[in-house]
């Protein structure tokens, strides 16, 4: 499935617009892996178990927007837009989200 954020694909008309799909992913902060990313993981200023949780809740979100528009009949999802929230009591869990139209390309 073609997966991109501009609004068109080229050499590949839109035949159908399906409408908006959606892939939502919610993490808590894990205490101990806070505690230790200060101590041990980070290194030359980035936090490795950070961004390895971050890009695992990204590509799950990215998943489940393809399987929505899938299930809705699209074979490509364009204008996909990734947005990254801070939420929860004290930014205690990060939320992802992408979204985007769900299309049939000829």
């Amino acid at each position: 499935m073609i997966i991109t954020t501009t609004t068109s694909v080229e050499g590949r008309p839109v035949q159908q617009y399906l409408g908006i799909v959606t892939g939502e992913v919610i993490v808590g902060a894990n205490i101990f892996k806070d505690l230790f990313a200060g101590i041990r993981d980070i290194v030359g200023g980035r936090a490795g178990s950070y961004e390895k949780t971050l890009r695992s809740a990204r590509n799950t979100a990215f998943e489940e927007l393809e399987a929505e528009a899938a299930r809705v009949g699209g074979n490509a999802v364009i204008g996909v837009d990734i947005d990254y929230e801070v939420i929860g009591k004290e930014g205690s869990m990060l939320m992802v989200t992408v979204s985007g139209t769900a299309v049939r390309l000829g």
